[in-house]
């Protein structure tokens, strides 16, 4: 993990390049894709859907209040759904462009204009984001 200075055109700009955008969304695609097929069933994403951390229970919510097993699948499975926009029960290769683009374009509007510092994990999409502008800027 890295602490960067990053903003919403920083990582729209990211996403604009397709060449850079696309590679980065490939290399995750094909990181998930255990059985090598094409195509990612939902086990294959859970883990990195679970790894969004969506929901936690210990943010402002009484334990009464955490959510059941059941409810936590359910959020799991609809953020699947999203991006398996054919709803054949499988994300192929231009799914899962299409949501993450989708997905870092709404983290870029919600970061705005102004610069924030916040701490990136190596390889992630806002990691290679920074890093690009970086390398721009050489």
């Amino acid at each position: 993990m890295s602490v960067e200075i990053l903003d919403g055109r920083t990582v729209e700009s990211f996403v604009e390049d397709e060449g850079a955008f696309n590679s980065t969304v490939d290399d995750r695609f094909a990181a998930l894709d255990g059985d090598r097929d094409g195509r990612l069933s939902y086990a294959d994403m859970a883990g990195e859907l679970m790894s969004l951390r969506v929901l936690e229970t210990h943010f402002g919510a009484d334990e009464d209040e955490a959510a059941t097993d059941a409810e936590l699948v359910d959020l799991y499975r609809g953020l699947f759904a999203r991006f398996d926009r054919d709803g054949d029960g499988a994300v192929d290769r231009e799914e899962f462009r299409a949501e993450m683009k989708e997905v870092m374009l709404a983290v870029a509007s919600g970061l705005g204009f102004l610069p924030v510092q916040m701490v990136v994990e190596e390889g992630s999409f806002l990691k290679r984001a920074v890093e690009r502008e970086l390398a721009k800027a050489a």
